[in-house]
């Protein structure tokens, strides 16, 4: 497990036996390893890089400041920051004081904002520019929440975060010797369709780190500059890239919004060597001119989130000469699964087009059928794991996390191939049922990206009177195709008669500018269905 720790007189550290209880124990480590290596990175106003001893002692500062409120181990804290250097010093300051991170997106709206705040009960709330003005009005009375601003003016009975530093005094407070103890609690829609929070604690967390930490050759080195671009309010930029280079003392260069051209110039500019990314940064990347030159530092070019593209994995090597690992994880493992990284391929030739590895070391995966039994080979199925990254179920009683013999069913569907790499198909909640029979969106969203002229597509179902769901597609024109909607739905139909049987395909096809996505780059299936409800399109239930 995780580097055995020796205590300092300016905090206790929580270990036992030698492997690391806290999260935050991985960067005092490093403080001690490296006190004046640059830490973290950040491009605002000005260039700004802090050392690892200064994170280190923030951090402390930010425990001390929580408990001379009167916050003790267990409470929650809510950081609603965009990707910035004072992020990761909050997060690991939380989690030192023994307190509960939770990380809200700065860009959610007011009424998601207060729903969260109130859902955890969250008693300080540590917010930027980016969210403050939704957090203030989120913020009621009967909330009795405490706001900290930071990179704005603060509003009469708010603090400034860097007073709120100075104003720290006294001990660390003690936190709780016990890798149980929960540590974060991350909004997602789990397997239930409604989002709630998934209960992390510090055991899961050091799991995952420690899975990935033992891939040959490792995803992040001591030397590596990692881009910091993933949202850490989000479990992959949280977790997978910060807390993995913390682990291993490498740099990040945290990074707030995306800007193709000029990220790729800050790349070059700060040799940045290790890129974690989602699916629409590379759409964004692929085909452009000179990519290979902008990324010549680069070693690492890891993809997850959401499921990439084969053919989009491959313009993006041609253009660039770099091939793109893949990764596949959820909120509810901490959060990676398995990754092509560190597999038995040869050295110098491309992942598996399609797949998404194998399990990390400490992993189990069994791809199960309806029924309960093991699929067979190659066929298609939930996927279930098992390992101690898993979490403890959902705020705030653990309600639908591990069965009792320490399996999850992820609510994906995928299949294991002759060499146990594992391929991922859809999500079962996503599992359209029309007539008694399963329509997988990715059947029919294979055969009309197909169509020339279409640029996107996304297929969800509705329901229907008749055949119990329907399928509905949404279809993103080629600019060369836009003015043409109705020969492109002819198109579409056309060929979802001759490729797809009568009950898959679409009951009704609807072009659309764009699709809407998550933060992470994923299809948010749930804002169309809505759309497909709605009056606008002509659509009912039936």
């Amino acid at each position: 497990m995780g580097p055995s720790l020796t205590p300092s007189g300016h905090h206790d550290l929580w270990l036992t036996r030698g492997v690391t209880v806290n999260v935050s124990d991985y960067l005092h480590q490093a403080a001690a390893n490296d006190p004046d290596g640059v830490a973290l990175v950040e491009h605002r106003d000005v260039r700004r890089q802090v050392t690892w001893r200064e994170v280190d002692e923030s951090a402390d500062a930010v425990a001390r400041a929580l408990s001379g409120r009167g916050l003790v181990a267990g409470q929650r804290v809510a950081v609603v920051m965009a990707n910035r250097i004072d992020l990761p010093i909050a997060y690991f300051g939380i989690l030192r004081g023994g307190m509960v991170a939770v990380p809200i997106n700065p860009r959610s709206t007011t009424r998601e904002i207060g729903r969260m705040l109130a859902d955890s009960l969250a008693r300080v709330v540590l917010c930027d520019e980016a969210g403050v003005a939704q957090v203030r009005e989120a913020v009621t009375d009967e909330h009795q929440v405490s706001i900290v601003v930071d990179g704005a003016e603060p509003l009469a009975g708010e603090t400034a975060f860097d007073a709120f530093l100075a104003d720290a005094t006294g001990a660390a407070p003690a936190a709780p010797a016990d890798a149980e103890a929960l540590a974060v609690v991350l909004y997602t829609s789990g397997t239930s369709g409604k989002p709630r929070g998934a209960m992390l604690t510090h055991r899961a967390l050091v799991a995952n780190i420690e899975q990935i930490a033992q891939l040959d050759p490792p995803a992040v080195a001591p030397d590596d500059v990692c881009l910091g671009l993933l949202p850490m309010f989000h479990i992959y930029g949280l977790n997978c890239v910060l807390g993995q280079a913390v682990r291993q003392g490498a740099c990040v260069l945290m990074v707030d919004g995306f800007d193709p051209g000029g990220l790729l110039e800050l790349i070059r500019t700060e040799g940045v060597t290790n890129i974690p990314l989602a699916p629409p940064v590379v759409a964004a990347w692929a085909g452009r001119e000179g990519l290979g030159d902008q990324l010549s530092s680069v070693s690492m070019v890891l993809s997850g989130a959401s499921a990439l593209d084969p053919e989009l994995a491959e313009s993006f090597r041609e253009s660039s000469g770099k091939y793109i690992e893949q990764g596949y994880g959820l909120t509810e493992t901490a959060p990676v699964i398995a990754t092509t990284m560190g597999s038995s391929r040869e050295p110098g030739t491309p992942p598996k087009p399609g797949s998404v590895g194998r399990p990390l070391p400490g992993i189990e995966v069994r791809i199960v059928e309806a029924s309960g039994l093991d699929a067979a080979p190659g066929d298609p199925a939930e996927i279930w794991v098992k390992g101690d990254n898993l979490f403890s179920g959902y705020w705030p009683d653990g309600v639908d996390g591990p069965r009792e013999d320490g399996w999850y069913p992820t609510g994906d569907v995928g299949f294991v191939d002759e060499d146990g790499d594992l391929t991922l198909v859809d999500r079962l909640r996503e599992l359209i049922i029309v007539s008694g029979f399963n329509v997988y969106p990715f059947e029919v969203e294979d055969v009309i990206a197909e169509v020339p002229g279409v640029a996107q597509v996304a297929v969800v179902g509705l329901p229907d009177e008749e055949t119990g769901e329907a399928v509905v597609a949404f279809v993103v024109p080629e600019p060369d195709a836009a003015s043409d909607e109705a020969g492109l739905l002819a198109a579409v139909d056309e060929h979802c008669r001759t490729r797809l049987a009568r009950f898959k395909q679409p009951r009704r096809s609807v072009v659309v500018t764009g699709l809407p996505h998550s933060a992470t780059g994923k299809v948010a299936k749930g804002r169309l269905r809505a759309l497909a409800r709605s009056e606008t399109l002509g659509l009912d239930a039936s």
